[in-house]
């Protein structure tokens, strides 16, 4: 398990790199169009910088205040507090924030950028829905990702995949109008640049690239989080139960966006479970495993 958690960093570092160099390439195309070529990669260069640092030190408030959590009264949700103290004492983990989210849907997510600064959201629908022991997995789940350090690249990933489409949102409005007065004052040939269409496709495929990588980030993730949550309770049952619940449920997390998605425990989105001709297409964009696939790895520990 701690090889895994070695290797699933050194993939983080390549997955991060891979993000802020497409950043900077679709920075320098926009700039190309623009006239400024490193102008364009130098704002981009600032730009992911700059966001970067953001969502290191404010990752916990944009992922709640997304998600519209709100901290959980310690008299309210009593059983709650007590399952997450009772599981930091047997991890030697500081206790999180607890967070709940209005939410009918079963869901749950961690965020933070280390176990000292954490917080834990869960939907009251995972309350309503889920017993003491399988609530219990569900929540070493979010603990594991806070011991194995996945909430820091977990959140970072959220604000690099919306600065890539807001970028390229940006760049394709810009160039647009650009074009247009190009073409009225006829000063330069750019729209005959056979380069023009390519830069202008790998725009519009930014958010698409993104959205791939972003699913990468979660899906070995959450596998080994399920591990990890098993070694943490000491008993699988509680969590295969619960990920059996999950299954069943078909109900959809409004409070989960495309951004976030690969933070919750499961895939939170409608259009899961597609198994039509366009079924592989669709699973690129999967941001977790299969429930399945989890469930049956966990009843061979």
């Amino acid at each position: 398990m701690y090889d895994l958690i070695s290797a699933n960093k050194r993939r983080t570092a390549l997955l991060v790199s891979g993000f802020i160099v497409f950043l900077l390439l679709v920075g320098w195309v926009a700039g190309l169009y623009l006239g400024s070529p490193v102008g364009g990669t130098v704002f981009a260069l600032v730009f992911s910088a700059f966001v970067s640092f953001g969502s290191y030190w404010k990752s916990d408030a944009i992922a709640l205040r997304v998600s519209r959590a709100v901290p959980a009264d310690p008299a309210t949700y009593q059983r709650l507090h007590n399952l997450v103290e009772g599981l930091c004492i047997a991890s030697g983990l500081p206790k999180p924030a607890i967070y709940v989210i209005e939410d009918e849907a079963p869901n749950a997510f961690a965020t933070g950028r280390n176990p000292r600064h954490a917080a834990i959201a869960v939907t009251s629908g995972l309350l309503d829905k889920m017993n003491r022991v399988e609530l219990e997995g569900v929540l070493a789940h979010e603990l594991s990702h806070i011991r194995n350090y996945d909430i820091l690249i977990s959140t970072m990933t959220v604000t690099l995949v919306g600065a890539i489409a807001l970028l390229s949102d940006l760049a394709i409005r810009l160039m647009w109008w650009n074009g247009g007065r190009v073409r009225r004052s006829g000063d330069r040939g750019d729209s005959g640049n056979p380069l023009a269409m390519v830069g202008f496709v790998l725009l519009i495929l930014a958010p698409v690239i993104a959205a791939i990588l972003q699913a990468a980030v979660g899906r070995r993730r959450e596998t080994l989080a399920d591990v990890s949550a098993c070694q943490m309770t000491r008993y699988p049952p509680g969590l295969i139960s619960a990920l059996e619940k999950l299954k069943a449920d078909t109900t959809v997390t409004h409070a989960a966006s495309t951004a976030t998605a690969h933070m919750w425990i499961e895939q939170p989105l409608s259009g899961v479970g597609d198994a039509g001709r366009l079924s592989r297409l669709h699973s690129l964009f999967n941001t977790h495993p299969p429930l399945e696939e989890r469930i049956a790895l966990l009843r061979e520990i």
